[in-house]
């Protein structure tokens, strides 16, 4: 069986076949440093970590980059037109009293702990916006030397929508809109020719300083959010690339618009070969954001007790092309799952994996499962009820399930047998104290139950209830 990918350019599963194997050329989208990542924002950089990790494990040598943003994204964007709005950097200048440089650096090292914090591969470079101005700008000039720009006086420079489809191109293929409507906007640019023309380079307001703006052909300004990818992309990846991944809202302007600008400016279609989206988190069954109050981060999940190995967990839980819904309930349920894990797992930390050649058929038929779940389009839950079974399979030996557990690992990257998480042996005095609240149980005097649980939860340890009325006392997760 070979690697099926579900590519949203086709909206259809392919076989997966590199431009140039073994070599595959990655992208991905990364975040805008004005704020605190949220959870959802999370859940596409795990899908990126799986698909470079699956494809390493499937014998492919990535060659993977990712954007951070720093400059250009608009506040236009949540209503459909990233030309318009206020830089979201600025923004976050009034809103923290800092300027907009040290706001970028305080987000993009949260950004790259919390990165680290969910134990995913980082790419050959984090590129930054602002450290790739001349190439944008170089950029800009190939697409106006095909005659495919125009100057908006006072706003920027534009890419013509119409005149790159006049070219025999197509535009927008990859997008989930028919159309792009004026209508639908805030605000509009006066002098755009098409609303689905974006910008390549805003000016700045006359009289109106900015801090991050540069000197361009065009006049002093910065770059427009879609330009960035595209010159990063060519930059360090070359014309053509096998795998762009994202969340589905980029879907809409943004991808496409990558696709027109960067073909325009080579030449050479298809500009990335397979697209990879992935699918919105909710919350509590709505939708997230940060006016709702519910963009959570992984500084709140923390506070409250969970570990970003616990989120990984969850997000583990869902297909990436299906809504996840996110509850406080869910978030539980995967750290207790990761707890349960480390406790069974702990016995397995200084066993020698078997040889690939020595394995039984029990085992080699848990790999075969495992692998044919990731090639059927990444199906990480499958793959992950798959761990769940060879955990609890007493007849295959530790060899053989040390050798299946590292192979899982190697994919999800939850640091199974780490030792540092590995769940030690509970302490005489914390099972003590679980037997006086059991006592408390039984005696329905709750409030002291309670107190007794929090004590248990300050030295390391959480209990876990059972209908019986027996117990299970597990590490708290770090």
């Amino acid at each position: 069986m070979m690697l099926r990918l579900y590519n949203s350019l086709t909206r259809q599963k392919e076989e997966f076949v590199p431009l140039n194997p073994p070599e595959v050329k990655i992208y991905s989208c990364g975040p805008t440093v004005y704020h605190y990542v949220s959870i959802g924002n999370w859940r596409t950089y795990v899908l990126t970590d799986i698909v470079v990790r699956t494809l390493k494990l499937l014998g492919y040598k990535p060659k993977f980059f990712m954007n951070i943003t720093d400059v250009g994204h608009l506040t236009g964007d949540n209503l459909g037109d990233s030309s318009i709005g206020e830089d979201r950097m600025l923004k976050a200048t009034k809103r923290e009293g800092k300027n907009a440089w040290d706001i970028a650096k305080f987000y993009t090292d949260d950004f790259l702990q919390g990165y680290d914090e969910l134990n995913m591969t980082r790419p050959k470079e984090f590129c930054v916006a602002t450290n790739y101005i001349d190439e944008q700008i170089e950029l800009v000039k190939k697409i106006e030397e095909k005659g495919l720009t125009y100057k908006i006086e006072g706003d920027g420079i534009y890419f013509d929508v119409k005149a790159y489809e006049a070219t025999g191109k197509k535009y927008g293929e990859l997008s989930d809109l028919d159309q792009v409507l004026e209508g639908a906007r805030v605000e509009k640019v006066e002098g755009r020719r098409d609303p689905r023309d974006f910008a390549l380079w805003k000016f700045n307001k006359e009289g109106k300083l900015r801090e991050m703006e540069w000197d361009s052909p065009w006049g002093r300004g910065f770059p427009g959010w879609h330009i960035e990818c595209s010159a990063m992309c060519l930059t360090n990846l070359g014309d053509q690339l096998d795998i762009h991944i994202g969340g589905e809202d980029l879907k809409s302007t943004h991808h496409p618009n990558e696709i027109a600008q960067s073909e325009a400016a080579t030449g050479k279609e298809p500009f990335v070969k397979y697209w990879i989206h992935g699918a919105f988190l909710l919350v509590d069954g709505g939708r997230m954001g940060k006016s709702l109050g519910n963009a959570y981060n992984l500084h709140d999940l923390k506070e409250r007790g969970y570990s970003p190995l616990d989120l990984k967990m969850f997000y583990l839980t869902g297909h990436y092309r299906k809504q996840l819904n996110f509850t406080w309930d869910a978030l539980s349920a995967a750290k207790s799952s990761n707890m349960k894990l480390r406790n069974k797992l702990r016995g397995l930390v200084d066993v020698k994996p078997s040889n690939k050649q020595d394995l039984s058929a029990a085992a080699k038929e848990y790999e075969k499962k495992f692998m044919n779940a990731l090639e059927d389009d990444l199906n990480v839950p499958q793959a992950l009820a798959v761990l769940w079974t060879v955990v609890k399979d007493s007849e295959i030996n530790k060899e053989e399930k040390r050798y299946l557990i590292d192979l899982i690992d190697s994919v999800f990257g939850l640091r199974l047998l780490d030792k540092e998480l590995l769940t030690v042996e509970v302490p005489q005095g914390v099972i003590d104290i679980a037997e006086e609240r059991k006592e408390y149980r039984k005696a329905g005097e709750y409030d002291k139950s309670d107190e007794l649980r929090k004590k248990i939860e300050d030295l390391g340890f959480e209990v876990h209830d059972k209908p019986d009325g027996s117990y299970e006392i597990l590490q708290l997760s770090k």
